[in-house]
């Protein structure tokens, strides 16, 4: 498909802006005060949580924590989608086999994942 026709459909699901990038960490303690020296503002979370969201402009760096041996998961890249059933139908549609449907969050976002040739977790959502 054509830029050009991919640009002229009104109901074609794309891609916006990136949200948000999370980071696993071993020790969420120290990675909060290397954060929070940097300037940057807690707006989820905190030292003693498994999961910390930092307000970064209009987008999030967030911590998750992982303490079962070496970091496997390098963390997640969030990106804002125009629709994300549509998009979660495009990506089945080209034979991309994301890991879970279209869900709520309690975050309030509609979101699902799916992990590229590389094994990078690439989350798909809008704000609800």
């Amino acid at each position: 498909m054509t830029h050009e026709r991919m640009q002229g459909s009104n109901d074609d699901a794309h891609a916006e802006s990136l949200s948000a990038i999370t980071l696993a960490t071993h020790d969420m303690p120290r990675a909060v005060r290397f954060y929070e020296a940097l300037g940057f503002r807690i707006v989820h979370g905190g030292a003693n949580d498994a999961f910390t969201s930092f307000a970064l402009g209009s987008s999030f760096l967030n911590l998750t924590s992982e303490t079962h041996g070496p970091i496997q998961f390098w963390g997640r890249v969030i990106i804002y989608v125009s629709d994300v059933d549509a998009f979660y139908r495009k990506a089945l549609a080209q034979g991309i086999e994301p890991q879970f449907t279209p869900r709520d969050a309690p975050w309030n976002e509609r979101y699902f994942h799916l992990t590229d040739p590389d094994g990078h977790e690439l989350s798909f959502a809008r704000l609800l």
